[in-house]
């Protein structure tokens, strides 16, 4: 009889033991298995929370099949302590493995709220975006322009919640004085700017920060950025360009930089100015000229007046020969290659065309043609009080 109930129990046991392993065969293959979750989501996780309350909202909102295993995957491989709070994007179709590893890696949010401070050439705006895990791209839900506007309820709202992600966008042209500027507006940035940084030594490209960073180790990562560029693309320089140093490759890019707000005319306008630098022709361009009067701080708001453009400063290019001894704002990695890499073309002269670019021009009797018909486009619209 004992003999009998050993051997029923023996084999209980095994069955048992091979039941276990059954499951977790099965724990193991959910856990690591495509999630259930059709749709992208942004989870939050509040300051405080736990895998157990986090388990139950991602099985609530169809991202895992099982909060259970989750739980126990969580505590199996040592990561139900290392949650993080934030916002998290959980994209379609994640595994159970794949979440766990996305909520307690590194706490960065990658998804929810972002605000944005653009420092633009005639204002600085704010804007505040949400993400939508749907098509993945942030939407606007609020902007305002510094000094012009109040800002809206909303953002203060985002301000103050702990899982906004800030960003600060700087466009290509602004000046160094703007930039700084416009750094005073953004709130969650700290420290006052006891220097201005040289012009064209910032770097126009978008920064993550993050609430209580200084603003002159924000400076500093836009120079030490710029300078990376400029001597990165100072090595494709072509042969034979009549310019001899990085400066001076600089200074040409700030000028082809504010001459164009077209990607394609970069190349032409480039072109124009190495022509007439290697005739010893004057660069006579007006953004030049508006760098003499403003300095960099701020935007003139108006035409050249013909005392202005006769007015001797070291930046008048009707004046001077060459180019002038400084950069006249911050030009962007396509204007830094253009100076280099111009197009090969004969034109030496351009202007406005009326479409927002240029007629360029080989000589000055087809030049002049050019600008009579600028001129005559410039009538039109003032007298339609366009």
């Amino acid at each position: 009889m004992w003999r009998a109930l050993a051997s029923n129990m023996l084999t209980l046991l095994v069955v048992g033991m091979f039941l276990l392993g059954g499951l977790i065969l099965w724990g193991q293959s959910q856990y690591k298995a495509e999630g259930p979750l059709e749709t992208a989501i942004c989870l939050q996780v509040k300051s405080g929370s736990n895998m157990t309350g986090v388990s139950r909202q991602l099985e609530d909102q169809g991202a895992i099949s099982s909060a259970t295993i989750f739980r126990m995957a969580a505590d199996y491989t040592d990561k139900a302590q290392q949650l993080k709070a934030g916002s998290f994007l959980i994209p379609e179709g994640a595994s159970m493995a794949e979440i766990i590893d996305e909520i307690t890696r590194s706490g960065a949010s990658t998804c929810g709220t972002e605000i944005e401070y653009r420092i633009g050439v005639t204002r600085t705006q704010i804007r505040v975006r949400e993400l939508d895990p749907a098509t993945l791209e942030f939407v606007e839900i609020a902007s305002f322009v510094v000094g012009e506007e109040d800002a809206p309820e909303i953002y203060q709202e985002k301000r103050n919640n702990p899982d906004t992600r800030y960003r600060v966008s700087v466009a290509e042209g602004v000046t160094s004085w703007q930039v700084v500027e416009g750094l005073k507006a953004v709130d969650a940035l700290t420290g006052e700017v006891a220097e201005l940084p040289p012009e064209g030594m910032l770097a126009p490209d978008s920064y993550e920060i993050s609430p209580g960073d200084d603003r002159t180790a924000l400076l500093q990562q836009m120079q030490d950025k710029q300078q990376a560029r400029i001597a990165q693309v100072w090595e494709t320089r072509q042969e034979g360009l009549p310019i001899e140093t990085p400066e001076e490759m600089l200074i040409l890019a700030s000028i082809i930089e504010k001459e164009t707000g077209i990607p394609e005319e970069r190349g032409q306008v480039a072109s124009v100015f190495i022509n007439r630098l290697r005739k010893g022709m004057k660069l006579q361009t007006d953004p030049t000229v508006i760098y003499g009067v403003t300095k960099g701080q701020g935007v003139l708001g108006r035409g050249l007046r013909r005392s202005e453009l006769r007015r001797a400063t070291p930046w008048n290019t009707y004046l001077i020969d060459g180019l002038p001894p400084t950069p006249i704002a911050n030009p962007g990695l396509a204007s830094l290659r253009a100076a280099v890499a111009p197009d090969e073309t004969d034109y030496v002269f351009f202007v406005a065309d009326g479409t927002g670019g240029h007629a360029f021009a080989e000589t000055l009797q087809e030049h002049n043609r050019n600008v009579a018909k600028w001129r005559e486009i410039e009538a039109e619209r003032s007298g339609s009080g366009n």
